[in-house]
C-alpha cells in the first residue's frame, strides 16, 4: 500500500496537467491496463497516470469523473492496477506525507486485478519482514478515511484475504479491504 500511496499522492498534483499529444500505441496499452482496475463505467472516464522511467508520474489522459487510474506497480509481485476517487487520492497523499488523513472524507479505491503489499501492519514497509511473504489480495476494493467502518473486522499480520479485513490496523491509515471475487 505504501507504493499505492506514493503513486496516488504523486498523481494528486498531476491529475489536471495538460496532455500535449494523443497517446501512442504503447500508451494506449498502459491506458487499457490502468482502466482494468475499475468497472468499465468508471475506467472509461477516469484520468490516467503512469510511471515514468525516472519513477515520477506521467499524465496520459484527462478524466471527467473524479477518478484516477494507474497501471501495474512494477516493484510488486503480480498485476495491481488501481483506480481511486478524489478523496482516496487525498487520503493517500496524507499517508505518503506522514500527515493525518483528512477527516470526514471517505474514499474508494478499486483494485479489480488484485494487489500485493509487503506488510499488513506497516504502511511504510518496503519489503516483507525476514521470513515473511507478501500479503496478496485478489480482486478487491478499499474504503479509506472511514475509521468507524472498521469495527468488527479482523486485521493482523497475516489476514485471511478472502474475507473483508483491516489493512494497517492501529494506524491513522487503517482501511477496509473488501474482496470482490
Amino acid at each position: 500500500m505504501f507504493r499505492t500511496a506514493l503513486a496516488l499522492s504523486l498523481c494528486l498534483s498531476a491529475v489536471t496537467a495538460a496532455q500535449a499529444a494523443p497517446p501512442s500505441a504503447a500508451d494506449q496499452k498502459i491506458i487499457a491496463s490502468a482502466m482494468s482496475a475499475a468497472p468499465p463505467a468508471i475506467g472509461k472516464d477516469a484520468a490516467i497516470m503512469t510511471f515514468a522511467a525516472d519513477g515520477s508520474m506521467r499524465h496520459l489522459r484527462d478524466g471527467t469523473n473524479g477518478y484516477t487510474c494507474m497501471p501495474d506497480i512494477p516493484t510488486t509481485p503480480g498485476v495491481d492496477p488501481m483506480c481511486a476517487d478524489a478523496n482516496a487520492m487525498e487520503w493517500a497523499s496524507a499517508m505518503f506525507g506522514r500527515k493525518p488523513p483528512p477527516e470526514g472524507k471517505p474514499g474508494f479505491i478499486y483494485m479489480l486485478k488484485g494487489g500485493s503489499d509487503p506488510s499488513n501492519l506497516d504502511p511504510y514497509a518496503q519489503k516483507p519482514a525476514a521470513g515473511e511473504g507478501w500479503v496478496t489480495t485478489g480482486p478487491h476494493v478499499m474504503i479509506v478515511g472511514a475509521p468507524g467502518m472498521l469495527a468488527g473486522y479482523p486485521g493482523g499480520a497475516r489476514p485471511d484475504t478472502s474475507k473483508p479485513y483491516v489493512m494497517f490496523p492501529d494506524t491513522p491509515y487503517a482501511h477496509l479491504m473488501l474482496p470482490v471475487r
